[in-house]
């Protein structure tokens, strides 16, 4: 017999901020943003008051209390994942939160933001979805322009710096970075949503959005002193570029290095590789990511590129209760998209197929809350599924990247290629 879940209330509409959790979210916040020195420029936002949308850049949690900070005392809404609800749903709705299953066109989001907006309050969306890998713009969705015009408030934007350098997303670890900085800025006015087109107010917020958190620790000169500061980085950067091999580097202390030829790069203080022998082929951690999209890229343009069978277990998030064991199973990511088939723990079968066409990025995980491992998180509108590969020999960033560069191949060949940062 099929398991049945309870699911989770997407219709529910948006809670106002309790009076009384007001002034804890701030109380929550202040510790980390004094330890860290924030400084939050506010630029063309005078006399602008909620009702308002803002759009944040997203690299580490802290991001969430620096928006505290630049929006107290008004209420707010936040868009969040449903993995954010898990075992506090009475909590997060009465602080604000809006829940949201991870890369789902869902027009209950659309309602419920714009009920936010309606009651006076501060919209706030993180359209990246997800933290930056590399701390780097993540691709924006199309549709944000739409969303913005359809809301008729002001949209501001809210870019925080060195959120990724401080706690970088494949290494949690938080290393004091101080001060982070952040930039408050009024992007479009009622009347400029209203008189722009759509085109023109997604070309306008792909720019605002352009950061790079290694750029900006240089251009400081931050100097991370973690000893363990490099331990972590073979998740994003699992191709090496000496030897061309994938899945087979490995990261130790301030080291990265393939196990494959034994090249060996250092992490330097200021967020730098230095090769400790032979040539440094990417000295900027970024630019070593987007040779890595280009292979794959190269892949996708030649019809070739596939995961092949990956052996996996799945667990299921239904609700905001607990994760479910699904069961065991095999994950394929090709050319076709996303298909993860197998049987539960009553012998049942389950599926999940993701074509390309629906899915422009996705949610990965390394080491999912530190003991359960990497992972690839697909949604439906009622269900999120969070697959572990069970093999070392893959990484998922492949699969993130392989997602993008899916569905922008599908575009273009659909005649309809998606704009810069844009999917």
């Amino acid at each position: 017999m099929k398991r049945e879940f309870e699911r989770f209330d997407m219709t529910a509409p948006p809670v106002r901020t309790k009076w009384y959790l007001r002034p804890l979210t701030i109380a929550i916040s202040l510790p980390d943003l004094i330890k860290h020195g924030c400084r939050i420029e506010k630029k063309g936002m005078e006399g602008i008051k909620p009702p308002y949308v803002l759009l944040c850049n997203h690299n580490a949690f802290l991001d969430f209390k620096v928006a505290t900070k630049a929006m107290w005392p008004a209420r707010a809404n936040y868009v969040v994942a449903i993995d954010g609800f898990i075992g506090r749903e009475k909590l997060l709705r009465d602080v604000g939160c809006i829940c949201k299953r991870k890369f789902t066109s869902d027009t209950r989001l659309v309602r419920n933001l714009s009920r936010t907006v309606k009651n006076g309050d501060i919209a706030v969306i993180y359209p990246e979805a997800r933290y930056s890998l590399c701390g780097t713009t993540a691709v924006l969705p199309e549709s944000l322009g739409k969303l913005c015009k359809l809301l008729k408030a002001p949209v501001v934007t809210l870019i925080c710096h060195g959120h990724h350098i401080n706690s970088p997303f494949w290494n949690l670890h938080d290393r004091g970075v101080r001060p982070t900085t952040a930039e408050m800025t009024l992007l479009f006015t009622p009347e400029e949503l209203n008189e722009k087109p759509v085109d023109e107010l997604n070309r306008r917020i792909v720019e605002a959005f352009q950061y790079d958190d290694y750029a900006w620790q240089k251009e400081h000169g931050v100097r991370i002193t973690y000893k363990g500061r490099a331990e972590g980085l073979h998740k994003v950067l699992y191709q090496c570029p000496a030897c061309g091999k994938e899945f087979r580097m490995a990261s130790e202390g301030t080291k990265l290095f393939c196990r494959e030829c034994g090249k060996e790069w250092e992490l330097t203080e200021l967020g730098e590789l230095h090769a400790l022998t032979g040539n440094t082929e990417f000295s900027h951690i970024p630019d070593w990511y987007e040779w890595e999209r280009a292979n794959v890229r190269r892949e996708v343009e030649a019809g070739t590129y596939s995961s092949g069978e990956l052996p996996v277990h799945v667990d299921t998030l239904p609700n905001a209760k607990r994760f479910i064991r699904l069961g065991n199973g095999t994950l394929v990511h090709d050319m076709n998209g996303f298909r993860c088939f197998g049987t539960d723990a009553d012998g049942d079968p389950f599926e999940m197929i993701k074509p390309v066409p629906s899915l422009y990025s996705c949610h990965i995980e390394y080491e999912y809350l530190g003991k359960f491992g990497d992972c690839v998180d697909l949604n439906t509108l009622e269900d999120t599924w969070y697959i572990y590969p069970e093999c070392e020999d893959y990484a998922v960033t492949k699969m993130a990247l392989a997602t993008e560069e899916l569905y922008f191949d599908h575009m273009r060949r659909a005649g309809r290629p998606c704009g810069k940062g844009l999917a």
